[in-house]
């Protein structure tokens, strides 16, 4: 602390919560000040990694197959639908069977039921009530099978249209990348065409990895070759 701030101090013109909060903002900036970084890591690459990435095949191309994926998707989804529908079709036909069959049955039991009230000797009449009423039970259950059935459908079609929802999603995500891919080209975009440029060297002062370097002595030697030769 200054003769100042001393002063300042002693004639209560200086706030000290102020100066605690100034002092512990001044460390804090301290302590991130000191904090070490090593700047090996930047731009490190990973040694499990494939280095240098793979090249722009058809089998590496991410837009390239994500087209492939959607299309492939689309004509999947509408056959799944197709089917389903077709499926749809057979509950409702079997249904309509079924109740034509229902009311043959019901009336079969009435006859057999008035026959069998009138000619109560005759046992068959009783018997063959008995069976159409059993049949008609099996029947009934049928049909609810077939309203099931057609119920599940109609859910698998209502499922189905989440499918094209997720196409729609990738198409919005291949939209996305393919305007940043036009916009990166046009960022880095040149007047110079990459033919008509001049080759990047090899071998650059100061690099250390660079295996195809010419010695000074292997220079030294082709010019005394040249030398030679004049």
């Amino acid at each position: 602390m200054t003769q100042e701030e001393l002063d300042a101090l002693m004639n209560g013109d200086m706030d000290l919560d102020a100066m605690e909060e100034e002092s512990a903002s001044a460390e804090e900036n301290e302590a991130r000040q000191e904090v070490p970084v090593d700047e090996k890591e930047y731009g490190k690459v990973e040694a499990d990694k494939a280095w240098p990435p793979p090249p722009p095949s058809e089998d590496n191309k991410v837009v390239h197959q994500l087209d492939d994926v959607t299309k492939e998707s689309e004509e999947k989804a509408n056959e799944i639908l197709e089917e389903v529908e077709k499926l749809g079709d057979y509950f409702i036909d079997s249904e309509e069977n079924l109740e034509s069959v229902q009311e043959t049955l019901e009336s079969d039991i009435e006859l057999f039921e008035k026959l069998g009230e009138k000619f109560p000797a005759v046992k068959s009449f009783a018997e063959l009530k008995e069976k159409n009423e059993a049949a008609l039970a099996k029947i009934k259950e049928s049909l609810e099978m077939m309203r099931e059935g057609n119920d599940a459908t109609m859910e698998i079609m209502d499922k189905m249209q989440f499918q094209d929802i997720h196409r729609q999603k990738i198409e919005r995500v291949i939209n996305v990348m393919r305007a940043l891919s036009n916009y990166m080209n046009a960022l880095f975009a040149g007047k110079i065409e990459d033919e008509k440029r001049v080759a990047s060297a090899t071998h650059i002062h100061g690099d250390k990895t660079t295996e195809d370097v010419v010695s000074e002595d292997d220079i030294e030697a082709l010019l005394a070759q040249f030398g030679e030769k004049k």
